[in-house]
């Protein structure tokens, strides 16, 4: 499935820190559970990621969400 392509998929998504000194990003759907661990400096780098994607799409026309919908 390529980034780009719509989805009709609902997953949900939780961010958190771990007693392990991780941040978790956890994502619950359809039948799946999937736990990912980041050291700290991996998830900021993530963090600035998200921003700079958000940056994107609005500056695009339309600005209409390119994958599955978040729910919380």
């Amino acid at each position: 499935m390529s980034i780009d392509k719509q989805s009709d998929i609902a997953a949900n998504l939780q961010i958190g820190p771990t007693t392990l000194g991780m941040v978790r990003i956890y994502i619950e759907g359809d039948g799946i559970e999937l736990p990912l661990d980041f050291e700290p400096e991996e998830a900021e780098e993530i963090a600035e990621e998200l921003l700079a994607a958000a940056k994107m799409a609005r500056s695009m026309e339309g600005g209409a969400p390119a994958g599955g919908r978040r729910k919380k």
